[in-house]
């Protein structure tokens, strides 16, 4: 999985998002304020149809209107705004269309500015892209690729808002718990990994691994030029490699692991080979 997913674009010439506070707002009205928030707020290089095509299957998704726009229309937002979710989902659906045995996650966590005649509209938006691809919310121990296959399913849409009550196709965001550790501390963070793995649900839900550092707002102020990867996430990604190396996946294991930009190591291939390990415990049973 890709942490913020979509932040590869954003546009440092839109308002400032409804995700930043009023004190970042009122700095963000001198042009420079917006290019270092771009430094700070881009935690992927690649787009979605790269991410897919690099092996990424989870997608973190936060989501905004646009105050003061007229209609519906919704954005992808990570400080400041994106691309609109229209144009991701189309793109995402036509990788999908090339790879009818690829099965995608999509986790809608996060959302800004918007009430519930702005949730309609992007639920309407996601069930006229995918259609018969959407998986409609069953036990998770039973979503097993064969499953999704014969039911020619490739999408699961996870959405944190009431509303997902209302739409078979929705599942609640608590099937998709990601504790996040926010802390700069790469030490930190791997104890943050492995405590929260051990106090994972053991059944009837998926696991979200978040393998990202947080910057602080000191953080931000001593770096301010060198922005987040130069910063966080080049120095301590081999240290988080290691760990995702050292991890088993199953029952109490690891699930889904994300990270920041994911193609700077080999990230994506390392948490596909621990699929691996699963195999050879077959093999062994047999």
């Amino acid at each position: 999985g890709s942490h913020d997913s979509f932040s590869y674009w954003v546009d440092e010439k839109s308002p400032v998002g409804p995700d930043q506070a009023t004190a970042i707002k009122r700095l963000a009205r001198i042009s420079l304020v917006k290019k270092i928030m771009k430094k700070w707020s881009v935690t992927q290089n690649l787009t979605f149809k790269e991410q897919l095509e690099g092996g990424i299957r989870y997608f973190d998704l936060r989501v905004s209107s646009k105050p003061g726009e007229i209609g519906q229309e919704i954005y992808f937002i990570h400080g400041l705004f994106g691309i609109k979710v229209w144009d991701g989902l189309k793109e995402i659906n036509t990788f999908l269309e090339q790879h009818p045995k690829e099965v995608i996650f999509l986790d809608f966590n996060h959302f800004y500015a918007m009430d519930d005649s702005h949730h309609y509209f992007l639920i309407n938006r996601i069930r006229s892209t995918f259609g018969s691809k959407l998986c409609s919310i069953e036990c998770v121990e039973y979503v097993t690729l064969q499953y999704m296959w014969e039911k020619k399913h490739q999408v699961l849409i996870f959405y944190h808002y009431p509303l997902y009550q209302e739409y078979p196709f929705l599942w609640p965001g608590n099937k998709m718990p990601a504790p996040w550790a926010n802390t700069t501390n790469v030490h930190k963070l791997l104890q943050f990994l492995e405590t929260t793995l051990e106090e994972r649900s053991r059944y009837g839900t998926f696991h979200v691994s978040q393998a990202i550092l947080t910057p602080r707002v000191k953080t931000i102020a001593r770096h301010l030029i060198r922005g987040l990867k130069n910063t966080l996430v080049h120095r301590n990604l081999p240290m988080i490699l290691n760990w995702v190396k050292a991890q088993k996946p199953g029952v109490m294991g690891v699930n889904i692991i994300t990270s920041d930009f994911v193609e700077l190591v080999d990230f994506a291939a390392t948490v596909i080979a621990l699929n691996d390990l699963l195999l050879e415990e077959d093999e062994s049973a047999t």
